[in-house]
C-alpha cells in the first residue's frame, strides 16, 4: 500500500513532463537532426546554421533569395497592400569575434535601433546539439521607420530576437518584427521555440 502514492506520483510527474514536450513547439529532449518542430500551419526557414519555424497561414511567404538584402540568409515577410508588416529573417557570421551566445546577443543589440525599448532578456536552450543550443532572448518593441514598404513612420511595432553560435562556431541572429498586437506572447515564444541549431 505505502508504495502505490509513490508510483502514482512518478506516474503522474511522468505524464505531466510529456504532455509538456507535447505542449512546446520544441526544446525537449536532444534533437540534433536540426530541424524545426513547428505548430500547425507554420511553414520553415532553412540555413546552412538553423532552422526556423514562420506562421505561414497568417500570410507569411519565404522571400526569393534573389529579392533578400545580401545579410540575411533566409527571410519570411508577411505583405498588406503592398506594406511589409511583418518579417522573420536569419543572419550568419553577422559579426566577427563572436564566440558565444552573450557575445552574440550583444552584437545583435545593438543593431535593434536607437528608438527600440527593451523589454526582457534572458537565455533559452535551442534544439540541436549540446555545444550549440545556448542562446540569448530580446523581447523590445520600437516604431516603423515608414522606410523600405514599412509601415507608416511611427506605427507601433514589437520584435524579438534569438542570438547565438552554431555547432561550428559561426555566430547567428534570428529575428521576427511585427506591427505591435498581430503576434502576442504565445506565437513569440512559439517562434522561440521553433529553432533548431545544427
Amino acid at each position: 500500500m505505502a508504495k502505490r502514492p509513490h508510483a502514482r506520483s512518478r506516474r503522474t510527474a511522468a505524464a505531466l513532463g510529456l504532455s509538456l514536450c507535447l505542449a512546446l513547439p520544441a526544446g525537449c529532449g536532444s534533437d540534433t537532426d536540426g530541424k524545426a518542430s513547428v505548430p500547425e500551419g507554420w511553414s520553415t526557414l532553412d540555413t546552412d546554421s538553423l532552422s526556423v519555424g514562420y506562421p505561414k497561414t497568417q500570410g507569411y511567404a519565404e522571400q526569393p533569395a534573389a529579392e533578400r538584402s545580401g545579410s540575411n540568409a533566409a527571410v519570411a515577410l508577411k505583405v498588406e497592400d503592398g506594406i511589409r508588416t511583418g518579417m522573420v529573417s536569419v543572419q550568419l557570421n553577422f559579426a566577427t569575434g563572436v564566440s558565444d551566445a552573450a557575445e552574440a546577443a550583444a552584437a545583435a543589440g545593438a543593431g535593434i535601433g536607437m528608438g527600440a525599448t527593451r523589454k526582457s532578456t534572458k537565455d533559452v536552450r535551442l534544439t540541436g546539439p549540446s555545444t550549440a543550443r545556448d542562446a540569448r532572448r530580446i523581447d523590445y518593441d520600437f516604431t516603423a521607420d515608414g522606410q523600405n514598404d514599412t509601415p507608416n513612420k511611427g506605427t507601433p511595432m514589437t520584435g524579438v530576437l534569438v542570438a547565438g553560435v552554431d555547432s561550428g562556431g559561426v555566430p547567428f541572429v534570428v529575428r521576427l518584427n511585427a506591427v505591435k498586437g498581430a503576434v502576442e506572447g504565445a506565437e513569440l515564444d512559439a517562434f522561440v521555440g521553433s529553432i533548431a541549431v545544427k
